[in-house]
């Protein structure tokens, strides 16, 4: 299918749709052939089950107070105290659940 470029910008979900359906969908300007839409190929990606089996557990105090301190002030470094007084009212909210 070919349509000018007035027509694509009126109907490009309908483009869209059959060119997903692997019709073949030519867009002209002034009835020269100027681009054609196609769909993008997706990689497929081969997962594996249980690829993160052999990581070792989190330690028990991943999410404390104490170790966002210091993730923050690594990350933020002198910030980091502002970051952390928001940490501390998430802590003190999650202990209030």
């Amino acid at each position: 299918m070919q349509v000018n470029i007035l027509e694509a910008k009126n109907q490009l979900s309908k483009l869209v749709k059959a060119a997903l359906a692997g019709e073949e969908v030519v867009i002209a300007h002034h009835g020269v052939p100027a681009v054609r839409l196609v769909p993008v190929e997706r990689k497929s990606v081969k997962r594996s089950p249980g690829a993160w089996a052999g990581l070792p557990p989190a330690a028990e105090d991943w999410d404390s107070a104490e170790t966002n301190r210091e993730i923050a002030d690594g990350v933020f470094g002198s910030w980091g105290h502002e970051v952390d007084d928001g940490l501390a009212y998430q802590e003190r909210q999650r202990s209030e659940w």
